[in-house]
């Protein structure tokens, strides 16, 4: 397989498989850690109604979802790159980047977790998959 192509695949499997961690683990949050009573989260002017009732545990499983959906994606696209491995793992972490950035603005949040969130979920954790991938081929 031609390198371009390759690095193409590395990219496209990178975001869409990261994504579907990311909204998995969202998805599972609730059962795991339930919303208090009355908190709507499924939409977002029921997020805006109740963000005052969550508690930082709440913030959990948001953070765990953005933080592995980077890693896998970032992992996946790094491991599949047939150059410039850590390159693709941080393109990967900053398209989630972007992505955070926008739900940041978008979703209510305390600023609290908005910083945590942008600052370690994102390029951190990208570069951490592309340095296990980096490892593992050395």
């Amino acid at each position: 397989m031609s390198p371009i192509l390759k690095n193409s695949l590395a990219v496209i499997t990178g975001i869409v498989v990261g994504s579907v961690v990311n909204m998995g683990i969202i998805t599972i949050s609730e059962s795991i850690i339930p919303p208090p009573e009355g908190a709507d989260l499924k939409t977002l002017e029921g997020m805006k109604a109740s963000i005052h009732l969550l508690g930082p545990k709440h913030f959990i499983f948001p953070f765990l979802a953005h933080a592995g959906g980077t890693f896998v994606g970032a992992w996946l696209a790094a491991l599949i790159a047939a150059t410039y491995k850590m390159r693709f793992a941080m393109a990967i972490g900053f398209v989630f980047l972007i992505g955070g950035i926008m739900a940041s603005i978008m979703i209510p949040a305390p600023t609290w977790f908005k910083v945590f969130d942008i600052v370690f979920a994102y390029i951190p954790i990208a570069w951490l998959a592309g340095r296990f991938v980096s490892a593992k081929s050395n």
